[in-house]
């Protein structure tokens, strides 16, 4: 412990003659910290069927498989007596896919298919038509593909079986059609408005700063998380070219001052922004060491008496003196994480030396602990 704080002291040394250095946050593009609102994707679900399964699917115990299977079936003008249905070749399955935006009528887009029964693998069945709702009870897409696992199950009558990834869990690339589009009115008000990812008071002015000076006096920080953006008269026939040369446009980004904690892993990321105050730290530590050693006792020379085997028990306790150094406000938390890894200190440390100078106010930084 002496080691690591003489190591501090050195690093300190050198902070205070080289001078308080900050971090500075990396230039980034609008496109890569905000989006333009309106644009996003739509979650799509539906229940189907997945037939032509090699004995795999569904027991007659899930009652779902078997009403649907008997459902269309007399949409075909077959009818079926449920008591003699058993059938292991369909299993009941949930489909749900991602609407992309600006897709149009037509388009194909990716499915997962998952089984909802019991149904030991649906590898290589087919799925049956399925519509695809949205949120709003609507049907966008309907999904008929084959099925796709990437996994298997085998075994045998003996009870001996194998089973590789999820075999239950399909998926099917291009395996819906876009049915309806949804509708989107991108600039059509003759204003767009940008979403930030993380929602902070100064960003938000800075994107706003950076788009007045190509464009002039367009762009409003409405709340720190979205900036309104008039086109201008010349793009409002192109807004897709407008949105283009904005979102090309640099910035620098701020953000909260932060040190996140993973004491599972003995991980500690935090912002190059986090400031120390002055503050005095006293570290020490106990050791107590508990040993048991056995030695052979002989009897005194013509005493008739027996060789002895006898255990000594020793308990030391060692306190380790307190060490105490006292850091100026000049002390920048990279530095003093960094002499601490040095000298071979471990994560938790680390972490309940950042800890301690947190409660007590000596760092001016949120604290997350994973």
């Amino acid at each position: 412990m002496k080691k690591i704080f003489a190591m501090l002291a050195v690093v300190l040394s050198v902070t205070l003659a080289a001078g308080t250095v900050f971090a500075e946050s990396a230039v980034t593009r609008i496109k890569d910290i905000a989006k333009v609102q309106g644009v996003r994707s739509n979650q799509l679900i539906g229940y189907g069927l997945v037939v032509g399964l090699q004995g795999t699917g569904d027991s007659d115990k899930i009652s779902e498989m078997i009403y649907s299977t008997i459902t269309m079936l007399r949409n075909f003008g077959v009818t079926v007596n449920q008591s003699t249905l058993k059938s292991k070749n369909v299993a009941a399955v949930m489909v749900t896919a991602t609407l992309p935006p600006f897709v149009r009528e037509g388009d194909t887009i990716d499915v997962t298919i998952s089984s909802i029964g019991d149904a030991d693998s649906i590898q290589g069945g087919t799925l049956l038509q399925t519509p695809l709702l949205a949120a709003d009870g609507e049907v966008y897409a309907v999904a008929q593909c084959p099925v796709s696992t990437g996994g298997f199950v085998v075994g045998n009558g003996g009870g001996t079986a194998a089973q590789k990834n999820f075999p239950t869990v399909g998926i099917a690339p291009n395996g819906a059609i876009v049915e309806r589009t949804v509708e989107d009115d991108l600039g059509e008000q003759g204003q767009i408005s940008l979403s930030l990812s993380n929602a902070d008071f100064t960003t938000a002015s800075r994107i706003a700063s950076a788009i007045n000076s190509s464009y002039g006096g367009i762009a409003r920080a409405a709340n720190p998380g979205r900036v309104d953006v008039s086109i201008p008269v010349g793009y409002r026939a192109n807004v897709v070219d407008f949105v283009s040369s904005i979102e090309e446009l640099s910035v620098t980004p701020d953000s909260v001052a932060k040190v996140v904690f993973n004491e599972r892993t003995g991980t500690i990321v935090m912002g190059g922004n986090v400031s120390v105050d002055e503050c005095a730290i006293t570290q020490g530590g106990l050791s107590i060491r508990v040993t048991r050693d056995m030695e052979v006792v002989q009897p005194d020379p013509f005493s008739y008496g027996t060789t002895m085997r006898q255990y000594n028990e020793e308990t030391e306790v060692i306190e380790h003196p307190s060490n105490t150094i006292v850091m100026p406000p000049t002390t920048n938390i990279n530095d003093i994480v960094g002499a601490l890894n040095a000298v071979g200190a471990t994560p938790r440390d680390c972490i309940s030396i950042l800890q301690a100078m947190k409660a007590a106010g000596a760092i001016h930084a949120v604290i997350e602990i994973m």
